[in-house]
C-alpha cells in the first residue's frame, strides 16, 4: 500500500505540473516560460453546502475522508442530530462543541440551510466555500421518490407526472417544513424563500449574492468534471476526490417524466431552474479559464482509471447492490420513501489497512457522521443508528 500511495503521489504531481503548464501559451516570451509555476498548498478550511438530491452524500464522504487524512476538526451536528438544524436556518450553536471550540473548525459539510453570518462564526476567515447543483428536472423526480412518504404534496398524488400535471392541487406552502422538497429545494438550501415570486430583479440579486458567498459551485450532472475542478481549486491530490457513488437508488424506482412534466418543472421550479442555468454556465467558464477542456478530459480519465482500480481492490461486486444483498449490516444505507438505496459489499480477504480504507469509501453518511462524532467528542453519548457498529472501538 505504501508503494501504491507513492505511485499515486507521483501521478498526482505529474497531473499537477501538467495542469500548471497549460497556463503558458506559445505566444509568451522565452523569459516568461522559464518562470517556474508557483506551488499551491492544500486548502484545509472548507465549507461545503450540502444540497439535497445532488450527489452531495458522495461529496460529504470525500470531505470526511479528507478531514481524517489531515486530522481536521469537523463541525458536526450537536447531540443526536445528523443535520445542522435543517430545515431551520443555520445557527452556530447547532454545531457540537461550538461554545468551547469557537471559530476553529476546519470542515463543515452536513446538511444545513445556509446562513452566512452564523456559518462565519464557526468557520475560519480564510475558509473556501463551495456547493453543488443539479438539473432541476431529474432532481425533482429524485425528490419525489425519496420523499414520497414525507411530503404531503407527493403523498397525495399518484405519481410524479400526476403531481406535475397540477402541482398547486397538491402543494400547499403552509405545509412549510414538509413541502420544501417539492419546490425549489436548492433555492431553499441556499437560504432563500422557495415560494418567492420569480421576479428578475430579485433572482438576479440572489444569484449575485451566492456568487459573493461561494468560491465555487459544482454541477452534479458533470460529477467527474466537478471533482477535477474541485481538486484544482483546493489544491488536493487525485485520491482526495476519488469516490464510490453513495446514496444512489436502483433503476426500477426511477419514474419516467413525460415531456410535459419536464417543461412543467422548469416553470414550477423556475427559481431552481435559473439558479442551475446560471451556475452551469459559470462552471464551464471556470473550467476553460483555469484548466482547459483538454487537460480536464485527461484528468477525468485518470480519475476514472483510479476509481476502477479501487473498486477492483475493495469490492466483491464491481457495482452497488440492493440493501438485502449487503452482507455487513453496519454498512446499510438509510432507506427513504419509495427509493431503494444501494450499498456495497467489500472483499473478505483484505489486509487491515486496505480494509479500513475501503470501509471509509463505502461508509454511508449517517454511519460516518456518527463515527466522526465519537472520535471528536468521545465523552458525549454516541449518536444512535439502530445498526451494528462497524468497529467496537476507535482503535480497531
Amino acid at each position: 500500500l505504501i508503494v501504491f500511495s507513492l505511485c499515486l503521489g507521483l501521478t498526482c504531481l505529474s497531473g499537477f505540473f501538467h495542469m500548471k503548464s497549460k497556463n503558458y501559451s506559445i505566444s509568451k516570451s522565452h523569459e516568461e516560460l522559464l518562470i517556474p509555476p508557483m506551488p499551491c498548498h492544500a486548502k484545509t478550511n472548507v465549507m461545503f453546502l450540502k444540497t439535497h438530491k445532488t450527489a452531495s452524500s458522495t461529496v460529504l464522504n470525500i470531505m470526511f475522508r479528507f478531514a481524517e487524512r489531515y486530522n481536521l476538526t469537523v463541525a458536526l451536528p450537536a447531540d443526536q442530530l445528523f443535520h445542522l438544524g435543517y430545515p431551520r436556518t443555520f445557527l452556530a450553536h447547532f454545531v457540537e462543541g461550538f461554545e468551547a471550540i469557537g471559530q476553529n473548525y476546519n470542515i463543515m459539510c452536513n446538511h444545513l440551510r445556509f446562513n452566512p453570518l452564523e456559518v462565519k462564526k464557526v468557520m475560519a476567515a480564510n475558509t473556501f466555500y463551495f456547493s453543488i447543483l443539479r438539473n432541476p428536472i431529474p432532481l425533482l423526480e429524485s425528490s419525489y421518490i425519496y420523499y414520497k412518504n414525507n411530503v404531503p404534496a407527493f403523498r397525495s398524488s399518484k405519481n410524479v407526472n400526476d403531481f406535475l400535471a397540477s402541482p398547486t392541487k397538491y402543494y400547499h406552502p403552509a405545509d412549510h417544513r414538509e413541502s420544501i422538497y417539492a419546490r425549489n429545494i436548492m433555492w431553499f438550501d441556499f437560504g432563500y424563500d422557495n415560494n418567492a415570486e420569480d421576479d428578475t430583479k430579485y433572482t438576479q440579486a440572489v444569484l449575485e449574492e451566492i456568487e459573493q458567498n461561494f468560491h465555487l459551485i459544482l454541477i452534479a450532472d458533470y460529477f467527474d468534471e466537478s471533482m477535477i475542478l474541485l481538486k484544482h481549486a483546493l489544491c488536493w491530490d487525485l485520491d482526495d476526490v476519488i469516490y464510490f457513488k453513495l446514496n444512489s437508488r436502483s433503476q426500477d424506482t426511477v419514474q419516467t417524466l413525460t415531456p410535459e412534466s419536464e417543461e412543467q418543472i422548469k416553470a414550477w421550479c423556475s427559481l431552481d431552474w435559473k439558479l442551475y442555468l446560471h451556475f452551469n454556465q459559470s462552471f464551464w467558464r471556470r473550467i476553460e479559464e483555469t484548466i482547459g477542456l483538454e487537460v480536464l478530459e485527461k484528468e477525468v480519465d485518470h480519475l476514472r482509471t483510479r476509481q476502477k482500480e479501487l473498486m477492483e481492490t475493495c469490492l466483491s461486486e464491481q457495482e452497488a447492490v440492493m440493501k438485502d444483498h449487503i452482507r455487513n449490516k453496519a454498512l446499510l444505507p438509510f432507506q427513504s420513501g419509495a427509493a431503494k438505496i444501494l450499498g456495497y459489499n467489500l472483499k473478505q480477504d483484505l489486509d487491515n489497512r486496505t480494509l479500513r480504507t475501503c470501509q471509509k469509501m463505502v461508509m454511508p453518511e449517517l454511519q460516518y457522521t456518527s463515527y466522526l462524532y465519537t472520535v471528536q467528542h468521545p465523552h458525549k453519548k454516541r449518536k444512535e443508528l439502530g445498526l451494528p457498529l462497524l468497529w467496537t472501538s476507535l482503535q480497531e
